[in-house]
């Protein structure tokens, strides 16, 4: 997995124009994002994602989907959430060329590794990362193939650009096509190859099922909403040390680390509050964090670096943190 940059607080939120909206499926729009003055945006790499601060105060998260090598354009697509929590509906009903909006990162936690071959599976809107990730292995001449899914083919975002990957792309909308069928599309495990995949809890518990006899770290994904945490490490109160401010915080078990940072009147982003936008990440200075996040890789959890304060707690008497 990439490094990241270590920073005590999140990644600083610019301000950024949208200068292109348009639907590209029932549901489904595309935003262009610049900067006012036309500088160049931060570099990206496939997987990598952004949050963008609502006028209406909400931040959210999205995939960037366009062209990394375009250093003056970031694109994201927005699904209407009907059950949503406003930031959606904001998006597709309120939101307009010309308007100005926050930015903070751009930050990856669903890195490509480097491989010789790769199986991507998609779920509605879970195609955004995936299509960088396509042009990537496509210029370095991997062997690849796409598997994506969705409700009805109405719905299913960037058919037109995957078209012209002919054969590589099996698009299998639900309503003519049935649930995917992963085991007979992933074939027999084997070795030299990464699956990686993102959309819906449902679909990635069963990708999780199908890929349960491959090779260890064959499997990558990237989720929406988070899984079942485990039960805390300890149930006793611990004290958080946050260094650059000077100040040192007691959090009980009724409150998160990202609460009892902010009552102490140190400011930290965040977005999710479940552990998988990844926006609250803060690295440790010292103590052993009790991680309870749905980002981290096993190997990132035992280096012990960084946590998620959204969800996170610690295992040890006392953390320090670079806030």
């Amino acid at each position: 997995m990439e490094s990241r940059p270590a920073s005590g607080i999140a990644a600083a939120v610019e301000t950024v124009e949208v200068s292109a909206k348009r639907r590209r499926a029932d549901g489904v729009v595309e935003l262009l994002l610049s900067r006012p003055s036309g500088a160049r945006l931060p570099d990206w790499t496939p997987g990598s994602h952004v949050d963008l601060v609502l006028p209406n105060g909400l931040t959210r998260q999205y995939s960037l989907c366009g062209d990394r090598w375009d250093a003056h354009t970031y694109r994201i697509a927005v699904l209407r959430e009907p059950d949503g929590r406003g930031g959606s509906a904001f998006v597709h009903d309120e939101l307009r060329p010309g308007d100005r909006v926050g930015l903070g990162g751009p930050r990856n936690h669903f890195p490509l590794v480097p491989s010789e071959a790769y199986l991507f599976i998609a779920g509605g809107i879970g195609i955004t990362p995936l299509l960088p990730m396509i042009h990537q292995a496509d210029l370095l001449g991997a062997d690849w193939r796409l598997l994506y899914g969705g409700r009805r083919l109405a719905t299913m975002a960037f058919r037109d650009e995957l078209e012209r990957h002919g054969e590589r792309v099996h698009v299998a909308p639900e309503d003519t096509h049935g649930l995917l069928d992963l085991r007979a599309w992933l074939g027999e495990p084997r070795t030299g190859v990464r699956v990686y995949c993102c959309g819906p809890a449902p679909l990635l518990t069963a990708v999780e099922r199908a890929c349960r006899h491959w090779p260890a770290h064959t499997l990558h994904t990237e989720r929406f909403t988070a899984t079942e945490p485990p039960a805390p490490a300890r149930d006793e109160p611990f004290e958080v040390e946050l260094r650059r401010s000077g100040t040192t915080v007691t959090v009980t078990p009724d409150v998160s680390v990202l609460h009892a940072v902010r009552q102490a009147g140190v400011e930290a982003l965040s977005s999710c509050r479940q552990g998988t936008c990844g926006t609250c990440e803060t690295t440790v200075l010292g103590g052993l964090p009790d991680h309870r996040d749905a980002i981290l890789a096993d190997h990132e959890r035992e280096a012990g670096d960084c946590m998620f304060i959204c969800v996170s707690r610690s295992r040890t008497d006392r953390l320090v943190l670079d806030l």
